[in-house]
């Protein structure tokens, strides 16, 4: 029975390549695509990431990305124009690290609620700094610096006593 099957599927397919129904298709002449790298058993994961534009932390379990966002707070929420906007988003991260502690899965990985007074002190502290601007130096002194090495510490504590 199993020969008799594949002999109807082996006539369809020629038949189909008489007609012509597999020219021109998607990748036709091209190389496969990771032909001779080592096999990887995450490969349709990476690939459908890679295609879609997904970050990989959607691979991470729940508490890792937790961690990884309380991490990240400074950072998003330096743009944040008010101290209410800082305090929603912090109200809004923390639900979801209370979610995940009162029904934890994956990895055991400390997470613990941000606190949001020393959130929103930081944001404030960053506001009130004023902008460093970087200049460049003069070419004359970038060459003076370059040619004097500084001297340890030891070398010149040893130079003073003696």
């Amino acid at each position: 029975m199993t020969e008799a099957w594949e002999a109807s599927v082996e006539a369809k397919i020629q038949d189909a390549l008489q007609r012509g129904e597999f020219d021109d298709l998607p990748g036709m002449g091209k190389p496969i695509p990771g032909r001779g790298a080592p096999y990887d058993e995450a490969w349709w994961i990476k690939s459908f990431l890679e295609r879609e534009a997904l970050p990989s932390d959607l691979l991470l379990p729940t508490s890792l990305q937790l961690r990884r966002r309380v991490e990240q707070v400074p950072d998003e929420v330096r743009d944040l124009p008010t101290e209410q906007s800082v305090r929603d988003f912090v109200a809004r991260l923390n639900a979801q690290i209370v979610a995940w502690l009162r029904n934890p899965d994956g990895p055991r990985v400390a997470v613990r609620p941000v606190n949001a007074e020393d959130v929103v002190r930081r944001w404030r502290a960053e506001r009130a700094r004023p902008e460093v601007r970087t200049t460049v130096a003069e070419p004359a002194l970038v060459g003076v610096a370059a040619r004097r090495p500084r001297r340890s510490w030891w070398r010149r504590w040893r130079d003073r006593r003696g």
